[in-house]
């Protein structure tokens, strides 16, 4: 099977998503925080630093449930236009998830 190249919109995503878990984490470690998902430290390095810009849901879900994030928050933040993403940036709004 061919994986088609990820467009720009799908690497922004995946950048936002690893952010969001990232914050999420707090000073939780990150191997502690991989094996209570069922991860492995780097699968988790990688989605934070955005390096796997698409996960698998059942990787996100495992995160989320782990972090204590609903899955219906996380992606209203992940999946946000840009427009709205740049304007935030620009204002410096932080975007918080609500357990």
């Amino acid at each position: 099977m061919v994986r088609l190249p990820l467009t720009p919109a799908e690497i922004e995503r995946g950048r936002r998503l690893g952010a969001l878990l990232r914050e999420a984490r707090g000073s939780r470690s990150m191997l502690t925080t991989a094996l209570d998902a069922g991860l492995s430290p780097e699968t988790l390095r990688k989605i934070e630093s955005g390096r796997v810009a698409t996960p698998a849901f059942s990787t996100v879900a495992a995160l989320a449930a782990v972090l204590g994030l609903s899955l219906d928050a996380l992606w209203a933040e992940v999946s946000r236009p840009d427009d709205l993403v740049s304007r935030d940036a620009r204002a410096g709004e932080d975007a918080h998830l609500v357990p």
